[in-house]
């Protein structure tokens, strides 16, 4: 597997429209537009950062994972992406190497990145994604 680069940082929020203003009047951080991924219940806005992105995540269903995490764990960094050369690769040799995984398959995510989860539980307790990008 080759990691490329830390692709984007996920910061779960409840509402992206006020932390918006952190990021893009407090920090200068340019904002990129905002996309909603309804398989993941999920609104995002992104803020490029040099080579990669911050990503607000706003939940858009209170059952969805943003909204659980946030119920457990408050708003903050719900998620680290790392961007990898071939996502199926990389999936099939963590597997074998006893990773657990929260998506065997990738799915499509925000920006038709192809993405795909490590559960935390092997990852000592942070949530990874792994994607794969169009070039």
């Amino acid at each position: 597997m080759k990691v490329l680069k830390i692709d984007h940082i996920g910061v779960a929020v409840k509402n992206i429209e006020e932390v918006r203003r952190l990021y893009e009047d407090v920090l200068g951080i340019p904002f990129e537009g905002m996309e909603t991924v309804a398989e993941q219940k999920v609104t995002t806005a992104f803020f490029p950062v040099g080579d990669s992105e911050i990503e607000l995540l706003q939940s858009t269903d209170p059952d969805g994972p943003v909204a659980k995490f946030i119920e457990k764990r408050g708003e903050g960094i719900q998620h680290i992406a790392f961007q990898v050369e071939n996502l199926e690769e990389a999936l099939e040799e963590l597997k074998q190497k006893g990773v657990k995984l929260i998506d065997e398959k990738p799915r499509i995510g925000a920006g038709g990145a192809k993405i795909a989860f490590l559960h935390p539980k092997s990852t000592y307790g942070v949530l990874i994604e792994l994607c794969e990008r169009s070039k």
